[in-house]
């Protein structure tokens, strides 16, 4: 027998699947059904809330945090005072009286017959938990007032509103033989935080005056630099089909799609603009994971993470790859607690190109959490999160990468690469000479790429639950970094970035972009288009046919200019149209190195 099997059975034995009556709709994503007019609640999920709620409480007992337990069940007063005697917190009682925590800060005075009581404010608990919540729910109104996390007992008899406004709900009957095991694991749990508490400050006291010394030493030289292993450096992926499939069966892809494509007038997300051939840059990852999928006999599952005014684009191109793993949701509807607490995302964020920026991982993932997905992930054997922008094309889900992590047991870092300039790209070559260097930050741009161990989420959900906003800017400042091709990164930001996606200088095979060998300059042409090309129907409409710029430096395009069909352009090329005037470049043109300020220009006037 499993152990899984001996905690269900657990469970099952202190009548905790029972419920009171037919289940409710907000509660029938916790139920099994219903029999002899009472819900079955499904001991599956209540075992991960169980482990949710007590890996929750353990983060905050790390840190020496303040709790509230709640109970008016006289059955259950025993078992609450041994556990609060056990774990070393005072039993405090003041939550008995109304708005104990909303007015807090005025004392209290309370005269009776026999005696005087003095009441003095109180101070906010980092925690409250309830064990019998329907009673309660006055209690659950002041802590949400104050947006104080909850943990409580949860039943098909809860009202919505009520049960909306716990923050980690456990399904469960309130039988005394369930709140005495659930008491039994949370005096465990700070038992063993405490433990482990008393133990890391023991070894930091040991080792406080070696480490500060170390500290002062490396501050000035560590200061805003970070670590970067060039790409290069990587060992290769193995060559052995059947230990790729086993590296690759434990990475699930995590995609989000916030960025909207109004710069380009775009009225939908920047991922479903058609970027070559009819296929959309969710298109393209989504192929490259099939065609790894197809190779290897892996298993990638694909989840999307959506802004709610970019969910329903989305869902249509979805809609050509029903077979396929994927697994969307909507950002904002899946916080289990008060969804308002947070900052929402602005659209004008997410039309930005650091608009993933806006978005709280540490929210994403305790959602995923809160609804049993990164349980579910876990048990299938994934170990390893690859986390993508919405608008890069040159995404590569790369075994070689994972395969590093996975040796060394990394926990998370991303992909950047130098900003282009002289004096940076001889920073490269000096990263190519040595293993692993420390690297300006300044001189690093930051892909949105970045490689996850599933291990770490907890500790993002540990800074959720502390209300620290963690975006992936900030990890990044935080993180080991690879230092990847630039031909990893090619976002999607304006038109002038379409025409040489769609040009012949770039291919797209199994959703992995491929450059042209015939071209010799390793640098991509620069292109500047007017903003008579912004709007992306009307650079559709003046360029009949995308032209051949494999020989082509840097292409400048001003007015009111038009292109036919079979153009090749090379070297450097200036087109300016003054006001007034049209400028139509003929079928089969081939301009080379030259300015084009009227129609009479075409024939001649070379660079």
């Amino acid at each position: 027998m499993t152990i899984h099997s001996v905690v269900i059975q657990k469970l099952l034995s202190t009548n905790a699947h029972l419920g009171r009556r037919v289940t409710a709709h907000h509660f029938k994503i916790f139920s099994e059904g219903t029999r002899n007019g009472m819900s079955i609640i499904d001991s599956d999920k209540t075992l991960i809330c169980l482990r949710n709620a007590c890996n929750f409480i353990g983060h905050l007992a790390r840190d020496n945090a303040r709790f509230l337990f709640v109970n008016t069940n006289s059955l259950f007063d025993e078992i609450v005072a041994q556990m609060t005697q056990t774990v070393g917190i005072k039993n405090d009682t003041t939550w008995r009286l109304g708005g104990f925590l909303t007015n807090s800060s005025s004392p209290k005075k309370f005269r009776g017959r026999n005696k005087k009581l003095n009441l003095g404010a109180i101070q906010a608990p980092d925690c409250i938990v309830i064990f019998d919540t329907e009673r309660k729910s006055s209690v659950i109104q002041e802590a949400s007032r104050l947006q104080i996390p909850i943990v409580g007992l949860v039943d098909s008899s809860m009202p919505s509103d009520t049960y909306e406004k716990i923050t980690y709900p456990v399904p469960a009957n309130d039988s005394v033989q369930f709140v005495y095991l659930f008491c039994n694991l949370i005096t465990k749990t700070i038992l063993y935080e405490q433990k482990r508490s008393q133990a890391a400050l023991t070894e930091k006291e040991d080792k406080y005056r070696t480490r500060d010394e170390i500290q002062q030493i490396d501050k000035t030289a560590t200061k805003d630099k970070i670590s970067v292993l060039p790409y290069e450096k990587l060992q290769p992926a193995p060559e052995d089909i059947l230990e790729t499939k086993q590296i690759l069966d434990k990475l699930v892809v995590l995609k989000f799609n916030g960025s909207l494509g109004t710069k380009m007038g775009f009225h939908g997300p920047k991922s479903v603009v058609e970027v070559c051939d009819g296929l959309t840059c969710l298109d393209l990852i989504l192929n490259q994971i099939e065609s790894l999928n197809s190779k290897f006999g892996c298993v990638i599952p694909l989840l999307l993470v959506n802004a709610p005014n970019t969910h329903d684009g989305v869902l249509k191109v979805l809609e050509r790859h029903s077979d396929k793993n994927i697994h969307s949701l909507v950002q904002s509807q899946h916080h289990q607690g008060n969804v308002h607490d947070l900052p929402p995302v602005s659209a004008g964020k997410l039309d930005d190109h650091d608009g993933m920026d806006s978005i709280n991982l540490a929210e994403v993932f305790s959602s995923l959490m809160n609804d049993g997905k990164i349980d579910v992930l876990l048990s299938q054997g994934k170990e390893y999160i690859l986390v993508l922008n919405s608008d890069n094309v040159a995404h590569i889900v790369d075994p070689k990468i994972l395969n590093h992590l996975i040796q060394n047991n990394i926990e998370y870092c991303v992909e950047v690469m130098p900003k282009s300039s002289e004096s940076e790209e001889s920073n490269l070559s000096s990263i190519k000479e040595e293993f692993e260097n420390l690297m300006p930050k300044k001189n690093l741009k930051f892909t949105h790429t970045m490689w996850m161990n599933m291990n770490f989420i907890e500790t993002l959900v540990q800074r959720r639950a502390a209300k620290e906003s963690l975006t992936i800017s900030k990890l990044f400042d935080q993180s080991f970094a690879i230092n990847v091709p630039k031909s990893r990164y090619l976002p999607v930001e304006a038109t002038s970035d379409l025409l040489l996606l769609q040009s012949d200088l770039y291919t797209f095979t199994d959703g992995i972009l491929t450059r042209n060998t015939a071209r010799v300059n390793l640098a991509d042409p620069i292109i500047e288009l007017g903003p008579e090309f912004d709007n992306i129907n009307d650079f559709q409409t003046r360029f009949k046919s995308i032209p051949s710029v494999v020989g082509l430096v840097s292409l400048k395009v001003t007015g009111d200019v038009w292109f036919g069909t079979g153009i090749t352009l090379k070297g450097k090329v200036v087109i300016q149209a003054r006001p007034g005037m049209k400028i139509v470049i003929p079928d089969d043109s081939v301009v080379e190195n030259k300015i084009i300020t009227s129609q009479g220009d075409i024939g001649g006037g070379s660079l």
